[in-house]
């Protein structure tokens, strides 16, 4: 099974480097653009037929584990790569996302899981898959609106217009926003199933809710007029706030009692 993961995900980051080794230097001669796309798709849909193959081994959907949420993401945030390239001709951003998926990849790699097939009672309830599924894409959209702004911050630091930039991650954290906002209520409807309240401030729910009145904050700025170039720093900054609710929390001693220590691994 390990051998498997390895093989599928070294392969995968392989075609992505050399996908985005040929995009590169596309620029100067074009005929390797087409290559580039085809290794770099190819990488991602190894890492897409891996979780179906997986999904079947386990008999239930791979979301149980952070090990299994990181192979989700690394299926999909390169596809919002090129899906921002098709819709706004910005191809920078896919090498970011490439590099991003190799790095959760990369951390499975060091940390092989214990592959357990079951779920406890609560994780059976309906509400399970909608509410991870529709979290993990909030999540990749939001990665990818950080990446973009960090790139724009760089960018302004070097004294460099990109205003297709900007506008590209403003989309992207509305996107990842509302992705965010679903994923609070299903997850509040699960709750309720499965322990009999809608929010009991468990610390994942607090982080939770911290980061999507991060990303209000910074909605709420931009309503304000305020200059969005300006306001890069902080999408930015915001997805660490991300990161801690998605790992870091699990590693706070308050965290032992959560009823969401099945996340862990």
């Amino acid at each position: 099974m390990a051998i498997d993961f390895n093989t599928a995900a070294i392969a995968a980051m392989a075609l992505w480097a050399a996908g985005a080794i040929l995009g590169v230097f596309s620029g100067k001669n074009a005929g390797l653009k087409i290559p580039g796309y085809i290794l770099s798709l190819t990488g991602s849909a190894i890492i897409a037929g891996y979780i179906a193959w997986y999904w079947n081994f386990l008999g239930r959907p791979p979301l149980r584990t952070l090990g299994e949420t990181r192979l989700w993401y690394a299926a999909l945030i390169p596809i919002v790569g090129f899906i921002v390239e098709f819709r706004w001709k910005i191809g920078w951003l896919k090498y970011y996302c490439m590099a991003l998926a190799s790095f959760f990849l990369i951390i499975n790699l060091m940390h092989p899981e214990v592959f357990d097939k079951t779920l406890m009672p609560a994780l059976q309830s309906p509400w399970f898959v909608p509410h991870v599924v529709v979290y993990l894409v909030g999540y990749v959209f939001l990665a990818a609106a950080s990446t973009a702004a960090s790139h724009n911050v760089y960018l302004e630091l070097r004294s460099k217009n990109n205003d297709a930039g900007v506008t590209v991650a403003h989309y992207l954290s509305i996107l990842g926003f509302v992705f965010l906002t679903f994923g609070l209520i299903f997850g509040a409807l699960w709750a309720k199933e499965a322990w009999g309240h809608y929010w009991t401030w468990d610390p994942k729910e607090t982080w939770a809710f911290l980061s999507w009145l991060a990303y209000l904050a910074y909605l709420h700025a931009n309503s304000y007029k305020i200059d969005r170039s300006k306001l890069q720093w902080y999408l930015a900054l915001s997805f660490i706030v991300l990161l801690v609710c998605w790992f870091g929390v699990n590693y706070l001693p308050s965290s032992q009692n959560s009823v969401h220590t099945y996340t862990k691994g």
